[in-house]
């Protein structure tokens, strides 16, 4: 499936569960109104619809909300049943979990549990129905021959046969591969590991085919130089309206994100290796402030006790400022809770011997420079909590590679600066499997790995995992 197509499908989705859990809470009402007008089982009548008003809202929001962090609308075509069903049950699992949570801190007593018994009931139902009736109904759409798409692969090679196999797996959304054209005098056989023949014309005969028969798009796969050659084909194909695309094979390999931008009228090709959906982001900025300052008000008293401390059981400031790298190497000032002496900096160069770590970082189980609190702190990485005033101020974010230093960074192979290109973060993959224990490659290969895969929902489980990681102490140095 295209991915424009997949992404107007997933807002389908998005929207239909949005409807289906609204329907499923006004009729749920409606039930539970009726069973307490009638006193059956010993039920009561409830408080006025408008009075669940902030329920409905957060009720239908939820479940939207919760299915993106889950990654739910993404491929959402391709889904089974088995799957739907399960999407469906996390979905309303963690939305009925942060919709009682809501209830308790805003004193929600009036809200009756029978009520909300017959709404989950409901709306697993609608929810389930709703979303396979618009996939299964979707699918029957597309595949309705007035509904299909219909294509011609030009070329032959090895990329044409994988175009023309992520065609055939797509026959069930409504795409038909109809053709191959060849370039050249001789035919060359199909490619291989199809499931049908195909015909194959001669790419000059493909202005012939596009007039006796319906073509929706012709698909070029072929490499550069034979890309020139084609031009007149593609002029045709644009007088005459037919959609064209082109694999880009030939073009440098290892981006995660190809796509077209403009500047102005002038188009762009634009390769990129780093997460690229502007709207998750800045979604994930706002997280991070929202929960950062929540967090800063909580641990205010924490935060003051430990700065008593740190004053007591050593001479020097409270707090640590370093400059760190952040976002494509920018430079902010780190904070942290002084964890060692006043002149830790100056003593370092007599211990690089003594170093427990390779790569461009220096780590020491037990470090002479540590104060007895300090030593503490670094076990738990309570010594860490004022960076969340990096967070709120936008030099970090809660997840994202650790920031390194500047001397850090200008030893560092080519091939590691790309984790530079996320926002620096105070846990990421690193914190789960092992932290100071993990040899720096293998650090800089899970900071990758976090970039290539991106979500929100990548994020949330992170954080959730960090938790009991650091109260283990587990690789702490």
């Amino acid at each position: 499936m295209f991915s424009r197509r997949s992404r107007l499908i997933s807002v389908t989705c998005v929207l239909n569960d949005l409807l289906a859990t609204a329907v499923a809470f006004v009729v749920a009402y409606g039930v539970r109104e009726a069973i307490g007008q009638r006193n059956w089982y010993g039920l009561h009548p409830i408080y006025p619809l408008k009075d669940y008003l902030p329920i409905f809202l957060a009720a239908s929001l939820l479940v939207p909300f919760f299915g993106y962090l889950l990654g739910a609308y993404s491929q959402v075509e391709l889904r089974r049943p088995r799957d739907i069903a399960s999407d469906v049950v996390k979905m309303m699992a963690l939305g009925l979990l942060a919709l009682f949570t809501g209830m308790f801190f805003f004193k929600g007593e009036y809200v009756s549990r029978s009520l909300l018994l017959i709404f989950v009931f409901l709306q697993f139902v609608f929810l389930g129905v709703s979303r396979w009736a618009l996939l299964a109904g979707g699918s029957w759409l597309r595949t309705r021959p007035e509904h299909q798409r219909h294509f011609i692969i030009v070329g032959t090679a090895s990329g044409a046969g994988q175009l023309a196999c992520l065609l055939e797996e797509g026959e069930n959304q409504g795409l038909d591969l109809m053709a191959f054209a060849y370039m050249g005098d001789e035919m060359p056989s199909l490619p291989p590991g199809l499931r049908r023949d195909y015909s194959l014309i001669p790419v000059q005969r493909l202005p012939e085919l596009l007039h006796q028969h319906v073509v929706d798009e012709v698909l070029f796969a072929v490499g550069r130089e034979e890309l020139a050659d084609l031009e007149p084909i593609m002029q045709q194909c644009e007088q005459e309206g037919v959609h064209m695309r082109v694999q880009l094979d030939f073009l440098p390999r290892g981006f995660n994100h190809v796509f077209v931008e403009h500047l102005g009228h002038v188009p762009l090709l634009t390769f990129a290796s780093t997460p690229q959906n502007d709207f998750a982001l800045a979604f994930k900025r706002c997280l991070d402030i929202l929960v950062a300052a929540l967090s800063l008000i909580a641990v205010s008293p924490l935060l003051l006790v430990f700065a008593l401390l740190i004053k007591l059981t050593s001479p020097g400031p409270v707090f640590y400022r370093q400059t760190r790298c952040g976002l494509g190497g920018r430079r902010f000032t780190l904070l942290k809770f002084r964890s060692m002496v006043a002149n830790a900096d100056q003593l370092l160069p007599n211990l690089e011997n003594m170093n427990e770590v390779d790569g461009p970082v220096f780590k020491m189980r037990r470090d002479p420079r540590c104060t007895v609190v300090g030593r503490w702190m670094r076990v738990f990485s309570l010594d860490e909590l004022p960076q969340l005033w990096n967070v709120l101020l936008g030099h970090m974010s809660l997840v994202g590679p650790r920031p390194p230093l500047p001397d850090e960074v200008n030893r560092y192979e080519s091939w590691q600066r790309r984790r530079l290109r996320m926002r620096p973060g105070m846990t990421c993959l690193w914190a789960l499997e092992g932290r100071s224990q993990l040899r720096f490659d293998s650090w800089v290969r899970l900071d990758l790995l976090y970039i290539d895969n991106w979500s929100m929902w990548l994020d949330f489980k992170i954080l959730v995992k960090t938790i009991p990681t650091v109260l283990s102490g587990k690789g702490a140095h």
